[in-house]
């Protein structure tokens, strides 16, 4: 018997370790959960075409994704089930401050579209931006920009890292993609375990049954998470699945 019946997962900093791998032991429990009938999932920042398929099949995972910072929600693979776009007069102010301040920009679309430091071309502005990042070294730089955007009434700022800021349609996050895939799959928040490591992750860990934050995550994660568990160094996915799904209480 476990206590929850969808877990879900963030990759980079979570389910990853630095060098981009799983754990064995990480694989292991995953697939005990499986085994066990909950239903596991990603949600990441990260969009279809960077790498999710393979960390898919490393799982062995044909369940829901919420991809993209929640903009992109997939049934399945190859199955889409909603897709949240940024208005095209956003990503041109977005794309205008990210010149004017010399930072790195980049984002995600169907069409793809450039990762940080590609050229931008004007046929671009045309494409279906789903997510749109900004990096910038100088944090008062990057404060300077937060305040362009931050009461927007149709952009959502969430940030991935200390240099960064992302940006998605207004009310779009992880926590809203997993609201969705609970309501495809008939399933309750309060039966949602949740595990992450950074500010893209807050509002998920904050509404999930139980939000627990990495060792390795931002400390305002750890502040609002249900538990926190060990660094992704350190096999924290499998230990928190361990703990506190099966209830081993050996694991830490």
């Amino acid at each position: 018997m476990v206590n929850y019946r969808l877990l879900v997962l963030d990759l980079d900093g979570t389910v990853l370790t630095r060098d981009g791998q799983i754990t064995d032991e990480s694989k292991l429990w995953i697939s005990r959960a499986i085994a066990a009938g909950v239903v596991v999932i990603l949600a990441t920042g990260r969009g279809l075409h960077q790498e999710i398929e393979a960390f898919r099949e490393a799982l062995d995972l044909d369940t829901p994704m919420v991809l993209a910072n929640g903009g992109e929600i997939w049934e399945g693979t190859g199955k889409i089930l909603e897709r949240y776009y940024i208005s095209k007069e956003d990503i041109r102010m977005l794309h205008s401050i990210s010149i004017e301040a010399k930072a790195e920009f980049g984002g995600y679309s169907v069409e793809k579209g450039p990762d940080e430091k590609d050229i931008w071309t004007d046929e671009m502005f045309d494409f279906d931006w789903i997510t749109f990042s900004i990096r910038h070294e100088n944090p008062n730089a990057l404060d300077h920009l937060k305040k362009h955007v931050e009461n927007s009434a149709t952009l959502e700022v969430i940030s991935s890292a200390s240099a960064n800021m992302d940006f998605s349609l207004k009310g779009i996050s992880k926590e809203s993609g997993v609201r969705r895939v609970c309501e495809y799959l008939n399933i309750e928040m309060e039966s949602v375990m949740a595990i992450g490591d950074n500010l893209n992750d807050f509002k998920l860990i904050q509404s999930a049954g139980l939000g627990i934050a990495m060792g390795n995550a931002d400390d305002k994660l750890k502040q609002v998470a249900d538990q926190v568990t060990a660094s992704n160094e350190e096999d924290g996915v499998a230990k928190a699945i361990k703990r506190y799904l099966f209830e081993e209480k050996d694991a830490v």
